[in-house]
């Protein structure tokens, strides 16, 4: 079965960096596009980057453009989101995502707080 498992998650302070990971078991990863999406508290879930599945585009939320990176290495089935420049309103859980067979797959999450 499709499973998404991400990680690097945790408390940096503003101006920091992270970089998150999603491994993707399941489904031939190299094929379908991925993407990661965020979640802050009382707020919906709102789409920040996405990569082909060839890495031919990738696109990103003006919120996050020209700070986080999105990348995959399809030899080791995982998409990251390389995230730099952190600001307190980039504090949420982050999802990674994809869509097989008409069927959304959503990872566990994983926090990442921004804060001094």
């Amino acid at each position: 079965q499709v499973q998404l498992v991400e990680s690097g998650g945790g408390l940096v302070q503003p101006g920091g960096s992270l970089r998150l990971s999603c491994a993707a078991s399941g489904f031939t990863f190299s094929r379908y596009p991925m993407k990661w999406f965020r979640q802050a508290p009382g707020k919906e879930r709102e789409l920040v980057a996405d990569i082909s599945n060839g890495w031919e585009y990738a696109s990103y939320a003006d919120s996050v453009k020209g700070r986080f990176t999105i990348s995959r290495d399809n030899s080791k089935n995982t998409v990251y989101l390389q995230m730099n420049s952190l600001k307190p309103e980039d504090t949420a859980v982050y999802y990674c995502n994809t869509r097989v067979s008409l069927i959304e797959y959503w990872g566990q999450g994983t926090l990442v707080t921004v804060s001094e």
